[in-house]
């Protein structure tokens, strides 16, 4: 069985930063893409990053691009979402996804998904 965990969401003014985290346990994803999704109220899920196996690719949507960051550590199998300069329409439930496949952008590429994290950005 995997489990993927997020954790690290909240509540933060915009213009802040918040850190998700995602461990990932149960398999390795050894040559796996790992993704982060959101989905706001009313709104459907979309992709927001993605990063290869080894880290050396990674893939934003156009609104995190220039403030969020993903990367992994495949030894804690760890994916993590660095997001600075929060806007109130960064406010989501974020999620973290692997893939069995290289790299993946669509939800529907990936197999794994972890339960959710809030992230609620005030003004």
């Amino acid at each position: 069985q995997v489990l993927m965990v997020e954790s690290g969401g909240g509540l933060v003014q915009a213009g802040g930063s918040l850190r998700l985290s995602c461990a990932a346990s149960g398999r390795t994803f050894r040559y796996n893409a790992m993704g982060w999704f959101r989905q706001a109220p009313g709104k459907e899920r979309e992709f927001v990053a993605a990063i290869t196996w080894s880290g050396g690719s990674a893939y934003y949507a156009d609104s995190g691009k220039g403030r969020f960051t993903v990367s992994r550590d495949n030894a804690k199998t760890t994916v993590y979402l660095q997001m600075n300069n929060l806007k109130t329409e960064d406010t989501a439930v974020y999620y973290c996804a692997a893939s069995i496949r290289s790299m993946a952008t669509m939800a529907d590429q990936y197999d794994y998904w972890g339960q959710g994290t809030q992230v609620t950005v005030s003004s």
